[in-house]
């Protein structure tokens, strides 16, 4: 030992005594580290013990589990604020797409849907409303839960006695809320007393443990049966009442969905739910078609709302939310078509052989399909819309790719390229509508939001939507795409992006206690092979409840990825570690 109290070590360098004493439980070694804070990167190690982070630098003694991190990225596990897992959180231990994606935490009951509290007579109403909303099949849901509550601290606890690859937050939302009061008065105006109800339950929720309440007040969200979802016109008493709860709770995220062009519109009483709470209200942002620069001007309000000290931010996606259509997805272009009518029913093998024949194929092309509604027509037969779909690069499609314009170059029918592209890899192919964030037929404008200071990113849905929309692979896109791969248009820093999806995200639902690498936090993160980072074809699978299908997109170049000090994926494949908790209301920063 030396004067200074250090040591040589055998490979000749300098350590002090003291460090080579302890043995940590694990070290990750030799790492470019991005720290989420969006300072720059560095090389430094590791040390985890328990599940905290005890050290970061240059100086770190052994673990007794090593990862060597050399030539990769190590980056906090990803904080995604906008899933709906309210059901498989019952079923799934992996929660997958989010477990394949470096996530370490997550946060459903958004939107306003979600399970609890629900009453014995209501648990089909809340299916219902859930199928309709997010896509998620309603069989599946009725086989694949188990209804161990009522009201929402027992569902709270039924949760909290669950263990996952991932933490899991969850928030109450309005549907429900109204269902559990009203019951089969949801949809209606509420009177005083459902309100004073409904605002004490939410206090209740969040004094449970909720991380916020969600609302919804958007018209593309129906259950079902077709009916707007309960609190789509809710009046300002109400919102008003139930931020006077978040208030007295002390915590919470207001959460919405919001119609797109009503944002501005809405400014009105977001401003005093943000007042009344002294919380982050954060609304639903993208570009629809019928208003394409509408998000300038929610930008300007934003930066009014924040100069007046009040926290209004926006949620955007990272991507166009994009519809995919296939032969056994929930919609395709020739789904209103009379002879789609005698085989879409037919089992997969059989349906492909009909569907190979010749007069089938001359039938299906040549059809008028029939008018169900101008949403369905539009995002099934609008060839100047519709993209063949085959990897990553096809999210920012070139307007030259279009059904339409390969087909005015073949010189055939748009009808006929759509249907050649489906019945491509073995009548696995997939068509790709973009139905919102594409109506500059570029990501420009998402480039320029996501810096933005008052936008949060969000709005991947994992776990909803599954047979439409494949997007809970978002996180890993976010890295592979903006900081590597985008071929039209610019690049962001990828301490940036790291910064949205960790550090930023977790501190607006008040999780301080992770998202960033630093002693005293929470040992959740990931090693990244950056180069060979790649989020894979969308596909169906039938892997839910009574073997109901959803898309799924996994990744590669997961090394490893750490949820509360435990190993969970090693080389993109689960290790069976299951350390994920309830996540129970705000967490308070350790350092």
């Amino acid at each position: 030992m030396r004067g200074d109290g250090s040591v040589m070590t055998p490979g000749g360098r300098r350590r002090h005594a003291r460090s080579l004493l302890r043995m940590h439980d694990l070290v990750v070694r030799n790492g470019e580290v991005i720290d989420g804070s969006g300072g720059p990167r560095r090389m430094a190690d590791i040390a985890i013990d328990g599940d905290r982070i005890t050290a970061v630098g240059a100086d770190v003694s052994a673990g007794r589990r090593e990862i060597d991190a050399d030539g990769r990225l190590v980056t906090p596990g990803f904080v995604d604020t906008h899933t709906h897992y309210d059901a498989q959180a019952t079923w799934d231990p992996e929660l997958t797409p989010s477990g394949w994606h470096g996530v370490t935490t997550a946060v459903m009951g958004n939107c306003g849907v979600g399970f609890a509290p629900a009453a014995a007579d209501r648990r089909d109403f809340l299916i219902q409303l859930m199928e309709g909303v997010e896509d998620i099949p309603g069989a599946a849901l009725t086989d694949g839960i188990e209804w161990g509550w009522e009201t929402f601290p027992e569902y709270l606890d039924d949760l909290g006695a669950r263990s996952w690859v991932l933490d899991l937050g969850t928030q109450v939302p309005h549907g429900a809320l109204r269902a559990f009061v009203m019951r089969d008065r949801a949809t209606e105006d509420a009177t005083v007393d459902d309100i004073a109800a409904m605002a004490q339950l939410v206090e209740e929720g969040l004094g449970a443990g909720a991380l916020g309440f969600s609302t919804s007040r958007t018209p593309l969200h129906k259950a079902k049966d077709g009916e707007l979802v309960p609190g789509t016109f809710a009046t300002p008493d109400e919102l008003f009442s139930i931020a006077e709860a978040v208030r007295s709770a002390g915590h919470g995220v207001f959460q919405t969905a919001t119609h797109h062009a009503d944002v501005p519109a809405s400014f009105e009483w977001m401003r005093e739910v943000a007042r009344i709470t002294g919380q982050p209200v954060v609304f639903n942002l993208n570009q629809p078609d019928y208003a394409p620069d509408l998000w300038q001007e929610d930008l300007k309000l934003l930066d009014e709302a924040q100069a007046e000290g009040l926290n209004v931010l926006a949620q955007v996606s990272g991507r166009p939310v994009g519809i995919l259509e296939s032969w056994s997805a929930t919609v395709n272009p020739f789904m209103l078509c009379p002879t789609w009518g005698l085989i879409g029913q037919l089992p997969e093998a059989e349906r492909l052989a009909e569907l190979r024949r010749p007069e089938v194929r001359a039938a299906l092309t040549s059809e008028a399909p029939a008018h169900w509604t101008d949403f369905i027509t539009s995002i099934t037969r609008s060839w100047d819309k519709l993209y063949p779909f085959a990897g990553e690069a096809d999210y920012e499609p070139d307007p030259s790719e279009t059904c339409a314009a390969r087909g005015a170059r073949a010189g055939v029918g748009p009808a006929e390229v759509a249907y050649d592209q489906l019945m491509a890899d073995n009548g696995r192919g997939l068509l790709y509508y973009p139905l919102f964030n594409y109506s500059n037929q570029n990501l420009d404008h998402l480039c320029e939001l996501h810096q933005h200071p008052h936008t949060r990113m969000g709005l991947a849905d994992a776990g909803a939507h599954c047979g439409t929309i494949a997007d809970g692979g978002m996180p890993t896109f976010m890295l592979q795409f903006w900081a590597r791969d985008r071929a039209r248009g610019d690049h962001m820093p990828l301490e940036w992006l790291i910064h949205r999806q960790t550090r930023q995200t977790a501190e607006m639902y008040g999780l301080r206690d992770r998202g960033l690498l630093m002693p005293g936090l929470r040992a959740d993160l990931n090693v990244i092979d950056f180069d060979g980072l790649c989020v894979e074809l969308p596909h169906l699978v039938n892997d839910l409840p009574t073997g109901a299908s959803r898309y799924v997109q996994r990744a590669t170049g997961y090394a490893a990825t750490v949820c509360a000090g435990v190993v969970t994926v090693e080389d993109d494949t689960f290790t069976g570690e299951t350390p994920g908790r309830l996540v129970r209301g705000p967490q308070t920063d350790l350092r």
